[in-house]
């Protein structure tokens, strides 16, 4: 093997990085039944077997004629690459793109012996095999056309990877907004709850003046809701009559899914501001520590629906397809971070 320009490594970079895209597609594919486009990035290439590639060229270079001593240096090689990559991109985007959780020995589901021993053997593929014809053609380029091939391809990955880069931190954020909305909906439930009972406790004592007051206003509250809830159930009607197409449909599960969003903070708004007139009305009565208090935790309740609702409105619809071209490309992907939210976004891009 002899040395290589950087013009050449860069060629080698995306022919193998073409090669381990066909590899992964076809075999995602007919684990799936459907075509996958696999990989972080759009175009045909996955970056990490470019890379492997040439770690492989690079660690094996002073062994090449020990078949052995290939299979064991570029498993090793490849191996600790994959298992970096991994540890950094669920890091940045609490995301793993591949887990080998469900194979014995596997290292926290980065790597696994399995997935060693076939970088070994593609490490003897490569080295005695593919490279041989990939190196004599890439060496009879002209160095000029060579400089400009490889100058083409790094701008067009580049602009890819920054296109892919940000769709998976659209994802990203919208993992976290929405892990941390069910959170602060379920929290604000099962204290509203704790305070209706409280409420219902005190007023057994309160005069039968006060709550029939109360009673009026709890039953315009039920029935603003029912109103709510029979417009919401006529909308979801239309829209599933409606015809759509794959991307439409997507979209009109998460505007469903707002619509849901919206009625549980309207209903829990209609809950505190039902609490904060049973506080007033008992006030008529008498005033004590524990009212004022209920009357500050009601008040941050109301605060905290505005900015939920507020960070409804932040998800748009870009961000959601951006996050639904990720998980296409990568059906494997999970998250342990946010494993509701993940599942949540598969089961809307009906990712399986």
């Amino acid at each position: 093997m002899q040395e290589y320009d950087l013009s050449q490594w860069v060629l080698f970079f995306f022919l193998y990085s073409f090669l381990g895209w066909i590899w992964e597609s076809c075999y995602v594919s007919v684990r799936k039944r459907r075509w996958v486009n696999r990989g972080f990035m759009h175009g045909p290439m996955l970056p990490l077997y470019g890379s492997g590639a040439m770690v492989v060229l690079i660690v094996t270079i002073p062994v090449r004629d020990n078949i052995l001593l290939v299979f064991l240096m570029g498993m090793i090689g490849a191996t600790i690459l994959e298992y970096f990559t991994g540890i950094t991109m669920e890091r940045l985007f609490h995301v793993r793109y591949w887990d080998y959780r469900n194979l014995k020995f596997n290292v926290r589901g980065y790597i696994c012996p399995l997935a060693s021993l076939c970088w070994g053997v593609f490490s003897i593929l490569m080295v005695k095999v593919v490279h041989i014809p990939f190196e004599h053609i890439v060496l009879l380029i002209p160095v000029t056309i060579a400089d400009i091939l490889a100058f083409v391809l790094t701008i067009a990955a580049a602009v890819d990877f920054t296109q892919s880069f940000n769709e998976a931190m659209d994802m990203k954020r919208i993992l976290v907004q929405l892990e941390a909305s069910k959170e602060q909906i379920q929290k604000m439930q099962e204290r509203l709850k704790d305070a209706s009972e409280e409420m219902q406790d005190r007023l057994k004592d309160a005069s039968e003046g006060v709550q029939e007051r109360l009673k009026r206003a709890s039953e315009g509250v039920q029935e603003r809701l029912e109103d709510s809830y029979l417009l919401y159930e006529e909308r979801k009607e239309m829209k599933a009559a409606e015809k759509q197409t794959r991307k439409e449909l997507y979209l009109a599960k998460i505007e469903e899914q707002r619509r849901e969003r919206k009625e549980q903070l309207t209903q829990l708004s209609e809950k505190v501001e039902a609490l904060l007139r049973t506080v007033r009305l008992e006030n008529e009565a008498q005033e004590s520590e524990s009212k004022g208090n209920w009357r500050k935790e009601l008040a941050q309740m109301r605060s905290n629906i505005l900015r939920e609702r507020q960070k409804l409105g932040s998800r748009t619809d870009r961000n959601y397809v951006n996050a639904m071209r990720q998980l296409r490309r990568n059906p494997t992907a999970v998250s342990d971070k946010f494993k509701n939210a993940m599942e949540e976004l598969k089961k809307n891009a009906e990712v399986k």
